[in-house]
């Protein structure tokens, strides 16, 4: 049995609740996270341990923010999943993250989940550098 959207959602439900026993559930022994912030860029995470480890620390990164699923697919062992999350400031601005997740499957279980994220900034800073 293979991975399907209906178990995906499931794992966006789970990272939702912040459920870290949850989550591992949908992780097989050789797991990687990828996460989208970090030293090189994005923290890699390898092993339940460690992946647990990230997990926790990712999920209280974006502490406060609210979170939003999006579309996913899956195409035979790999997969994508697009999310968000907003805050809304002190002067009523909402600021939005928006992300996706790119999985690759063994069986019903994720064996990479690997995340990407856009956040906001000036495009004219970056170009004059």
């Amino acid at each position: 049995m293979g991975m399907t959207l209906e178990r995906l959602a499931d794992f966006g439900a789970a990272w939702k609740k912040k459920d870290l026993d949850l989550l591992m559930e949908f992780m097989t022994d050789d797991c990687v996270f990828h996460a989208s912030v970090g030293a090189e860029p994005g923290t890699t995470f390898r092993g339940r341990d460690e992946v647990r480890r990230g997990f926790a620390l990712m999920i209280a990164h974006d502490e406060g923010l609210e979170s939003q699923g999006g579309d996913a697919f899956i195409a035979g062992d790999r997969g994508a999943s697009q999310w968000s999350y907003s805050r809304t400031d002190e002067d009523g601005q909402v600021h939005e993250v928006h992300g996706c997740d790119l999985f690759e499957f063994e069986g019903d279980r994720i064996r990479v989940k690997d995340a990407y994220r856009k956040v906001h900034g000036d495009i004219g800073d970056a170009a004059a550098r």
